[in-house]
Formats: C-alpha cells, sequence, structure tokens
C-alpha cells in the first residue's frame, strides 16, 4: 500500500511540474505598439485648457482647442540617435486653419520611450510593459539646477496602471490602451495629477494634466496654477 500511495505521489509531483512548466507566460508586447512613429502619422485631439486667473484667482476657466500632432521627419538626437521630429499643430475651432505652434522629438531607444518637449527629456513608456511597472519619468531632467520650476518635476513615480483594457475616450471607443500614472499628489494647498492613456497601434489618445496652488494668504489660486486635457478625435 506504501509503495502504491508513493508512485500516486510521485506521478502528481510530476503531473503538478509539467503543468507547471508548460503555463505559457505571454512576453511584454514592444513600446512601438503603444507608441508608433512613422513619418506622417498624426493623432488629432480636443484640447481643454483649464485657467485660474478668473475672478481675480477665485474660480477656473476652461478654454476650448483642437491640437494635431504630426511625425513629421527622422531625424537624430544630439547623441547620434535615430529619432523623430513631431510637429503640433492648434486651432481655435474645427472650422479654423491650422497653425503651427510647437517642435517636439521622439526617440524609441528599444528599452524607452524618450520625449523632448521644451528641452525637457521625459521618460514616457519603459520596458516591460507590465502591471505595475514603476520608473522614475523625469530622471533625465536636472531637479536640482538654478532653474527653480525645474524643481516640480522630481521624483515622479511612473507605473502601468492598467495594461491591455478598452477604453472610451470621448465619442471613440479603442480595443486596447495602456494607462500610466505619472503623479497624484495633493496637500492642503496643492495638487499635482498627471496620467496618460496610449492605444495599441495609435499612441497616446488621453492626457490628463492638473496643478494647483492656493498658496496665497487669502487662499486664491496662484498664477502658475492650470490644467490641460486631450481626448483623440481622430488619427491615420
Amino acid at each position: 500500500m506504501s509503495k502504491l500511495f508513493s508512485f500516486v505521489a510521485i506521478a502528481s509531483l510530476i503531473a503538478f511540474s509539467a503543468c507547471k512548466d508548460t503555463t505559457e507566460k505571454f512576453p511584454a508586447p514592444p513600446l512601438s505598439d503603444y507608441f508608433p512613429l512613422t513619418v506622417g502619422k498624426y493623432i488629432t485631439y480636443s484640447l481643454d485648457s483649464t485657467v485660474y486667473y478668473t475672478n481675480f484667482g477665485t474660480s477656473a476657466a476652461v478654454h476650448s482647442y483642437q491640437v494635431k500632432y504630426q511625425v513629421d521627419a527622422q531625424i537624430t538626437d544630439n547623441l547620434g540617435r535615430p529619432g523623430y521630429r513631431i510637429l503640433r499643430y492648434i486651432r481655435s475651432s474645427p472650422t479654423a486653419a491650422w497653425l503651427a505652434d510647437n517642435t517636439f522629438m521622439a526617440i524609441n531607444t528599444g528599452t524607452a520611450i524618450e520625449f523632448i518637449e521644451n528641452n525637457l527629456r521625459f521618460i514616457k513608456l519603459k520596458s516591460p510593459i507590465e502591471q505595475d511597472y514603476t520608473w522614475k519619468g523625469n530622471s533625465y531632467i536636472n531637479t536640482n539646477s538654478q532653474t527653480p520650476f525645474l524643481k516640480f518635476y522630481d521624483d515622479w513615480d511612473y507605473y502601468y496602471d492598467s495594461i491591455n483594457m478598452p477604453a472610451k475616450i470621448g465619442t471613440l471607443t479603442v480595443d486596447s490602451t495602456i494607462k500610466v500614472s505619472e503623479i497624484d499628489d495633493q496637500t492642503a494647498i496643492d495638487r499635482t495629477f498627471s496620467e496618460a492613456k496610449y492605444a495599441k497601434g495609435i499612441g497616446l489618445v488621453y492626457r490628463n494634466f492638473l496643478y494647483w496652488n492656493k498658496g496665497a494668504a487669502n487662499g486664491t489660486y496662484s498664477d502658475a496654477s492650470y490644467g490641460v486635457t486631450l481626448k483623440m478625435i481622430d488619427h491615420n
């Protein structure tokens, strides 16, 4: 009887090990799935800009625009790495003419997506794309420099809040998105919040950024307070 029990136990262990060994683990998707870079590609967004200087800093106002980010050309950065120049266009209404108003650069290093904006380098995505994976998204910014506003970007912990989730973006539905939480910090006198969603095969489809400060003695919002919300409305 003991030999039979031993045989059954060993057989069960072998079967369990076989099942464990053959459990399929899907590899993390490449960054290019969620941040494709091809010359000519564009994404158009509705942009809501929130300002807090109305009524002497006691209330907020929202101004709406449309913006388009278009990959203009393949170039190299100052380190000799291949990257892409991205042009941003803006208009006040769907019938107004587009006006170019800014230029950015994006680089897929293979392990990270670097995005250069106003001479600041952000790590927007990083491998592996896995739930709760975290990284220092602003680590290239010298927050200890003599430029005061750069301190604002100190020690942000980006992480993947959700993976491969459908999302409703305005009137559009996308099948697979990843959500990156960049910061969510609040005290009695200020709030900093930033998150982004990237759709498979498309790129950035949603961004929500908010900063407000009530440091004044009378509790009004400081002039530096603002918010930006982007929602994709079109892409190619």
